[in-house]
């Protein structure tokens, strides 16, 4: 069966509003959460991605309301995440209305709850999220919203996630976030040839060449953020120009 390559919006949400930043700094606010997780699903997302970046930072809880009156309205699927820090807080997210769950920071600091996930709900239901940074002539994993470094390169932890039940894994640059010049192709491209999961891109995105460039490399999802929450231009408008270029995406819509 040929899997067609997934569009993805992403909201990157703090204190209930969704902000998007350079380099995971200097964040700007972008709208309300619920307001553009309805207008993405209605211009044709495939699915989208709902991060807390500040939840683990500051040891808070995710907005369980905001994420089920997102639930109400969509129907794509939606993966939420940030702040995750015990199966309950999985269990949570889901009787909210997540269809997965995201997992960064908690799961490099305790891994058995990948594997928990993962034999609780299914593979399917796991993305393993990395922010990773080029570092001489390897990639660098870091946590907490890209603050903290650690002792993991990208190759072991990929490799060592997968092997826990990390049904795909949503891969950000912290090089090219937010940057708008193109995804980090070789990053993404190393880490395709390191695991048999689908390798989510993030990270970059500013134009509808780049998601192209992506997905004509062999991306099976792209994510994108700034591109959309500066209204620069429509999922439907993308999705469009993909499919005038030959690219056998998900439509018409």
């Amino acid at each position: 069966m040929v899997v067609k390559p997934r569009i993805i919006p992403c909201l990157d949400v703090k204190h209930g509003r969704v902000v998007k930043g350079v380099n995971f700094n200097d964040l700007q606010d972008s709208g309300d959460p619920v307001e553009l997780a309805v207008k993405y699903c209605d211009d044709g997302a495939d699915e989208l991605v709902w991060l807390d970046i500040i939840a683990t930072v500051e040891d808070q809880e995710l907005s369980l309301d905001l994420i089920q009156k997102a639930r109400d309205s969509l129907s794509i699927p939606l993966t939420v995440g940030g702040g995750i820090r015990s199966i309950r807080h999985v269990e949570q997210l889901l009787e909210h209305g997540a269809d997965k769950v995201s997992i960064n920071t908690y799961g490099l600091e305790n891994p058995k709850i990948l594997e928990e996930v993962a034999r609780r709900w299914g593979e399917q239901c796991l993305v393993v999220a990395i922010d990773a940074k080029l570092e001489g002539d390897h990639y660098q994993v870091y946590v907490h919203g890209g603050r903290t470094r650690t002792h993991y390169d990208l190759g072991s932890w990929l490799k060592q996630a997968e092997d826990l039940g990390a049904g795909e894994f949503l891969l950000t640059s912290i090089d090219y976030d937010g940057t708008q010049r193109g995804y980090d192709l070789p990053m993404l491209r190393y880490a395709r040839q390191i695991v048999h999961r689908p390798v989510i891109a993030s990270g970059g995105a500013g134009s509808i060449e780049h998601l192209a460039e992506a997905i004509e490399e062999g991306q099976q999802a792209v994510l994108l953020a700034s591109l959309l929450h500066q209204k620069q231009i429509t999922i439907g408008e993308i999705k469009a120009a993909l499919f005038e270029k030959g690219l056998d995406i998900r439509w018409p819509l």
